[in-house]
């Protein structure tokens, strides 16, 4: 590997080792000053509590400044045609979620259930995302999430864009049954009942396309917006948690979707769970604290994909064999475990480091790439009910 694309693989797994949220970012300042960053408060906050306790965590990098755009996307404007059926609006609500994006994230906790504990530090970052569809068939969506950042340093200089395969997010209509996940069954596919007819599942995937969560709901429309609410759903710790926390087993939440002409906002309501019984797995458990989080997606117009779109040509053949890969595994097995790390390394991490290698190639060599990732996953996966074990 030659030494400027080490570089590049080590940035890239650094910043994702950092990400608040499976689908979130590094955090930087747009045109601000680190020292200003660091003073930065929640307005939603602990009155009583000392403020530089509670001061956000999150990364501080500088960003290149952003437009937001005055113009909605061709599928929100859709929404606002009285001959489309609410299918349709569906549709045109999800589709309406791609585009170019400057993304904000906030987490902080709202209620502690633990009389001696405080409030864990609240959490803040922001980038700027580009969106794709990647599938599109009349009851399917595939959203694909691509980072695309440049940095200011301390002379005012702008860095060449870093790009990153972020998070995806699957959209079915009228789902038969979801992936759900538990620590007694791990992850598992769960039959749905017949009120879900007119229903929409979101499944969310991680940046290696190993599962996230999913939840089914029903998209309601506004001449302002669109929103779909998700039903509760059990979810592992995110990776904003799981790097610097180890007190809660999982998160037990619900989403709920905006859709709006100046882009979207998902709303996460999180109860932080610490499974006494996996026997019982959704009662007489006990929680360390709510969480509120809320994520925006502006609509901006000055965002240079080219950078993005470059590196999806070279690596979305490979990202596609993963994808099928995953799908397959979970087709063929009724429950199954995914160890957090193998020889010490994520599984992000190898996947990443794979699709930098393809980024020099002309040629994608199918049956070798489809081999790696079968081992890869082979290695991963756990399917004894016994062994949860990371190995």
């Amino acid at each position: 590997m030659r030494k400027g694309m080490k570089l590049k693989t080590t940035l890239i797994l650094s910043a994702l080792l950092q990400l608040a949220f499976p689908y979130s970012l590094i955090a930087y300042s747009q045109g601000e000053s680190v020292e200003h960053e660091e003073k930065k408060q929640f307005t939603f906050s602990w009155q009583f509590h000392d403020s530089d306790a509670l001061r956000p965590r999150g990364g501080t990098t500088k960003g290149s400044s952003v437009e937001l755009s005055n113009n909605p996307n061709v599928s929100w404007k859709k929404l606002s045609n009285g001959e489309y059926t609410n299918f349709e609006k569906d549709r045109h609500a999800i589709l309406s979620m791609a585009g170019n994006h400057r993304v904000t994230f906030d987490f902080i906790e709202t209620i502690v259930h633990e009389p001696t504990s405080k409030p864990d530090r609240p959490y803040q970052s922001w980038g700027t995302e580009y969106v794709l569809v990647i599938e599109e068939s009349p009851q399917f969506i595939s959203l694909q999430h691509i980072l695309v950042m440049t940095f200011v340093d301390k002379d005012g200089k702008t860095s060449e864009p870093m790009v990153m395969k972020h998070w995806r997010q699957d959209w079915q209509y009228s789902p038969s049954e979801i992936l759900v996940y538990n620590l007694k069954k791990g992850w598992h596919r769960q039959q749905l009942t017949k009120d879900s007819a007119n229903s929409w599942s979101q499944t969310v995937y991680q940046v290696d396309d190993s599962p996230r969560y999913a939840s089914t709901g029903e998209w309601k429309h506004f001449n302002e917006m669109s929103v779909w609410e998700s039903k509760d759903t059990l979810r592992p710790l995110p990776r904003r948690e799981f790097s610097v926390r180890s007190d809660y087993d999982v998160l037990w939440g619900t989403n709920r979707v905006t859709v709006l002409p100046s882009g979207w906002v998902q709303e996460e309501d999180n109860l932080k769970m610490v499974i006494t019984n996996p026997r019982d797995i959704e009662e007489n458990q006990s929680f360390k604290a709510r969480e509120a989080g809320i994520a925006r997606y502006e609509l901006i117009s000055n965002l240079d994909i080219s950078a993005a779109e470059n590196y999806w040509k070279k690596t979305e053949a490979f990202w596609q064999d993963v994808r099928v890969a995953w799908a397959d595994l979970i087709k063929k097995n009724d429950q199954f475990w995914i160890r957090d790390k193998v020889s010490n390394r994520p599984l992000f991490s190898r996947m990443f480091a794979y699709a930098a290698e393809l980024e020099k190639k002309d040629i994608y060599d199918a049956e070798s790439s489809k081999e790696f990732v079968a081992e890869t996953l082979s290695s991963y996966t756990v399917f004894l009910q016994t062994d949860q074990s990371e190995k």
